[in-house]
């Protein structure tokens, strides 16, 4: 029986990449449990994450997750005590995206619970309102990780309004592909970002992309080139590259463009209220000017912990709830998009 909606318990499933991710979440706000099981160390040898090794991998951890977020969550019958099933349906990768879609429509078939696909990144919106009660709409939502840099308007929950997206590559992408070309492993961002911390960021001139512009836009690929540029010619004349330089440098490039066009987001829609997430949300760097900048426009920020920054099923199971309690529905029909958009 389907309890009061404050009440709803919700299994959160995420699978569009990389992630193993399951939660019981209670209400929009009250996480029972959650698990995440990383699959960075099976990619890293190959600088990326290889979709087929991806969705074998979630095969195998799903069902063995899926128990103990049950046994954590002190849930005694999930057949009775379960009210829905909140599944990632796309964007992702397809392989990926089935895995998670599959086992939450058996589930849902098992024990007769509803079910509903949620678009990925509305999730990422939802990565904060899940841990802050006291956010609400309108706002502004910036959503930056390796396969995203979008700015979207939140009119309220479920309405959404793209303002802008970058070109070519995200930011989280162009941070893996440096740190690729330096030998620093996979992913990126995270070395990058310690790195920067120990390095001048003027040691190197590179460019801010797009920052003269008056749109909500970003492309990192002529960024990527530069710091590529520098990197290769360091290799065929000779000159020692310092490494903690170059990270520096780029990381600065990359916060500029970020910066300038959320403020300019900002300015266009004269909304005060501003949420960052995504995997690059957990940059220091991004974080700490990220922060002076809000105080000094006056802007409310909020800022999800680093375990909300990656893929995660608290907020998979927060939009799902949301969305359910709106009216939407999904059954057994539900089919996965890798392409999935919402505005």
């Amino acid at each position: 029986m389907m309890s009061a909606a404050k009440e709803l318990i919700t299994l959160g499933i995420e699978t569009s990449c990389d992630d193993t991710a399951l939660a019981l979440l209670k209400g929009r706000n009250d996480i029972l449990s959650s698990v995440i099981s990383s699959q960075i160390e099976s990619h890293s040898e190959y600088g990326g994450v290889v979709p087929e090794l991806a969705s074998r991998m979630h095969q195998e951890m799903i069902i063995p997750l899926l128990e103990d977020v049950i046994d954590s969550s002190g849930i005694n019958d999930p057949a009775e005590d379960i009210d829905l099933i909140a599944v990632t349906a796309g964007p992702g990768l397809i392989g990926s995206l089935l895995v998670g879609v599959m086992t939450a429509k058996a589930l849902s078939q098992a024990w007769k619970t509803p079910i509903i696909g949620v678009n990925h990144l509305e999730g990422h919106i939802f990565a904060n309102i899940a841990v802050n009660r006291e956010l609400s709409p309108p706002f502004i939502s910036a959503v930056v990780s390796g396969g995203h840099t979008e700015i979207i308007l939140v009119k309220d929950l479920g309405e959404y309004e793209l303002l802008g997206s970058t070109r070519d590559d995200a930011a989280g992408e162009a941070y893996d592909k440096i740190a690729k070309m330096m030998g620093l492993g996979y992913p990126g961002g995270p070395v990058i970002d310690r790195l920067a911390s120990r390095g001048d960021p003027k040691s190197y001139l590179l460019p801010t992309p797009l920052s003269s512009t008056g749109k909500v836009e970003f492309s990192f690929s002529g960024l990527k080139t530069a710091a590529a540029n520098i990197i290769r010619n360091s290799a065929k004349t000779g000159i020692s590259l310092k490494k903690e330089d170059i990270c520096a440098s780029f990381q600065k490039a990359v916060i500029e463009s970020l910066l300038c066009k959320i403020k300019l987001a900002m300015e266009m829609t004269g909304i005060k209220r501003l949420t960052l997430s995504g995997g690059v949300a957990s940059n220091s760097g991004l974080r700490r000017e990220l922060r002076e900048m809000a105080e000094e426009e006056n802007w409310e920020l909020f800022l999800p912990s680093p375990d909300m920054c990656t893929d995660n099923a608290v907020m998979i199971a927060s939009a799902g709830i949301d969305s359910f309690l709106r009216g939407n529905r999904s059954d057994l029909l539900l089919s996965p998009d890798p392409s999935w958009e919402i505005w």
